[in-house]
């Protein structure tokens, strides 16, 4: 489901309240040019050049997806807010073990 940049971040919140008794919320990015449709074999016209990249952000949890595209003159706002949110809702992390290790006697 493909949502404005408010809406995804709203909905990505829900997610990671979710997630803390229901499994884990993938992301992904990636850059996007805009297209919709598939590059055209060899020998064909190809499809014009983006004069700009867009960023798709993508977040699943079980079977629900969720998405946006951030268009560059959004990209530091978007950012603010994205990392607010990564900062109070990632206290859920498992902390690592650490691992004892011998010291080595010196002769």
């Amino acid at each position: 489901m493909l949502l404005e940049n408010e809406g995804f971040l709203s909905e990505l919140t829900r997610m990671f309240k979710d997630s803390r008794t229901k499994g884990a919320v993938t992301m992904t990015m990636k850059r996007y040019d805009g297209r919709t449709k598939p590059t055209p074999r060899a020998g064909r016209k190809p499809l014009p050049e983006p004069t700009e990249y867009m960023c798709l952000i993508r977040a699943s949890l079980r079977n629900k997806k969720i998405s946006t595209v951030v268009h560059p003159k959004d990209v530091n706002k978007f950012q603010q807010a994205y990392c607010n949110l990564l900062k109070g809702n990632l206290d859920g992390l498992k902390k690592l073990k650490k691992t004892k290790t011998k010291a080595k006697a010196t002769q």
